[in-house]
């Protein structure tokens, strides 16, 4: 009898893990994004059949989108394709003083063949523009400036062979409603903050030269497509020394420089800015600095990231961290020294009042409020000013004072900060130096870690100078977008659930449950037939 039973169980197991193995077994079937049965399916979910969407079968807008479709996953699989580009001249910026406004600049090269423009570097703005076509630009020659030894220079589109118009159709046209043809250059004029400080032309699109560097690339040359302002009329600050030759924007909008490199799969989205106390700088883009750095987070606009804001929690002055001291604040590399909301302003400067050893006063031509006698041989303890961001960030600001120097030497300070005119503050250049700045555009969030602007802080030196061979040109905008403006797989799977469904679950659970009471069975019948 022994046999037999044997048998029934081999027969029983066979059976279990038979049909056990055909319940966990799942298909699905794949159907091509732009066969007839998916556009059925589409249309009865409600989709939208008209236009690129549904080409007609080997068209050429058929395998247009499939490919450019193919090439944008094949940028996701390989990731950026530099891991620090710079400038084709070097990554150094350098602050030249009151006659430019005390902001940092930078060489760039533009066009082909390439003319060199020294630019402001701008975190405040979006809009990358230079001196082009001149009906009311800034004295451009090198006699108007005593810190230049060189003249600086015009863009004339028609001279560059890689320039083209940008049309009022162009998506990032923003006046292009305005236009009475679609057709036509797409005009842009753009006021900021300072008071009748503006600049207006034309949008043109042309190359910009740059260089790589990185631990694991050769320098190289690189020439990236990016959208610039043909200034063909500046007004305010900006025909009396401040950015007389452009101004870089490196807002989060997509116009920004940073955001057509990104786009291009070049580098992570993201950029470095660092400024030493000895007026020198570099700028990285793809740097999105070391592990050990603090950052905190963007915040939102009316809604939306449109540009660098952060919030500080608390203010500290000396040991002195003060009450009610929060605020929001656009961080802004274009503006040269920092403004904080009123109340904020006050509560800071009064406890820095309370703490310094020193007589108020006030010196000719600076406007700051809060200044004070010395000299060089009786410096006083200039109490320290601390800014405490969310999760206890700390930003331990360098910069926060100006000395003022007269025949002998230093002669007075001031605390070089100012009440601004609404609820957001701007941390300006001057509290950003001695730090190397992370605007992670990826991640959202502003990254900051002390340095001397040599190095990465991580024991990695940074180039200075590029190296290395040219690069062939980067594709066009055009042929880097995909028609219609999305990007979708070239194939959709229907129908194929990630997991099985719970009545398949609970049928397999049952069938193990008496698979595993089989072996009890066979040893009671063992009991049983040995009595």
């Amino acid at each position: 009898m022994e046999a037999p039973f044997l048998l029934l169980i081999l027969v029983m197991s066979s059976f279990l893990v038979q049909n056990t193995a055909e319940l966990a077994t799942f298909s699905s079937r794949l159907i091509h994004r732009f066969s007839k049965e998916y556009k059925e399916v589409s249309v009865s979910r409600g989709g939208d059949v008209k236009g690129t969407w549904w080409p007609e079968k080997k068209s050429k807008e058929y395998y247009q989108i499939l490919v450019s479709s193919d090439l944008k996953r094949q940028k996701l699989k390989l990731g950026p394709h530099y891991q620090l580009l710079f400038p084709s001249q070097g990554s150094k910026t350098m602050s030249l003083g009151n006659d430019f406004g005390w902001l940092h600049y930078t060489w760039i090269d533009i066009g082909t063949p390439h003319v060199s423009f020294m630019v402001a570097l701008d975190s405040g703005s979006d809009l990358f523009w230079v001196p082009c076509d001149c009906v009311q630009c800034a004295p451009l020659s090198a006699s108007h400036y005593s810190s230049l030894d060189r003249d600086l220079s015009e863009y004339i589109p028609s001279q560059s062979s890689t320039s083209k118009q940008l049309s009022c159709s162009h998506r990032l046209c923003d006046t292009g409603p305005n236009c009475k043809n679609p057709n036509q250059s797409c005009p842009y004029s753009i006021n900021y903050y300072t008071e009748s400080t503006s600049s207006s032309g034309l949008l043109v699109e042309d190359i910009i030269h740059l260089a790589s560097g990185g631990d694991d690339t050769l320098n190289t040359s690189v020439k990236a497509p990016v959208i610039i302002g043909c200034g063909m009329k500046q007004s305010g600050g900006y025909l009396d020394g401040v950015a007389p030759d452009g101004l870089l924007g490196l807002g989060l909008q997509e116009i920004s420089v940073p955001s057509f490199l990104a786009k291009a799969g070049l580098i992570q989205n993201s950029f470095s800015m660092c400024f030493n106390e000895d007026d020198s700088g570099r700028i990285f883009f793809g740097d999105q600095g070391p592990a050990t750095q603090q950052s905190a987070p963007f915040l939102k606009l009316n809604g939306n990231y449109t540009t660098y804001i952060v919030g500080v929690e608390v203010c500290c002055v000396g040991a002195s961290c003060l009450k009610q001291s929060s605020f929001s604040a656009l961080v802004d590399s274009g503006t040269s020294f920092t403004f904080l909301p009123d109340d904020v302003f006050e509560m800071i400067a009064e406890e820095f009042d309370t703490q310094v050893n020193a007589s108020r006063s006030s010196f000719e031509g600076y406007s700051w409020k809060y200044c004070y006698k010395t000299s060089s041989q009786d410096l006083p303890k200039i109490p320290s000013l601390r800014l405490i961001f969310p999760q206890n960030n700390s930003f331990l600001v360098q910069n926060h004072v100006f000395m003022i120097y007269g025949i002998q030497g230093v002669i007075g300070f001031c605390l070089a900060i100012q009440p601004a005119d609404g609820d957001i503050g701007t941390i300006g250049q001057n509290f950003m130096t001695g730090y190397r700045v992370v605007f992670d555009r990826e991640n959202l969030k502003l990254g900051w870690s002390r340095s001397n602007c040599g190095d990465e802080g991580d024991g990695k030196t940074l180039p200075l100078t590029p190296s290395g061979t040219p690069r062939n040109p980067l594709p066009t905008n055009e042929q880097q977008s995909t028609p219609g403006g999305h990007a979708v797989s070239p194939a959709v799977a229907v129908n194929a659930p990630s997991k099985p469904s719970a009545a398949s679950s609970q049928l397999i659970s049952t069938r193990f449950c008496l698979l595993k009471w089989l072996l009890p069975l066979y040893l009671l019948h063992r009991v049983v037939s040995a009595s």
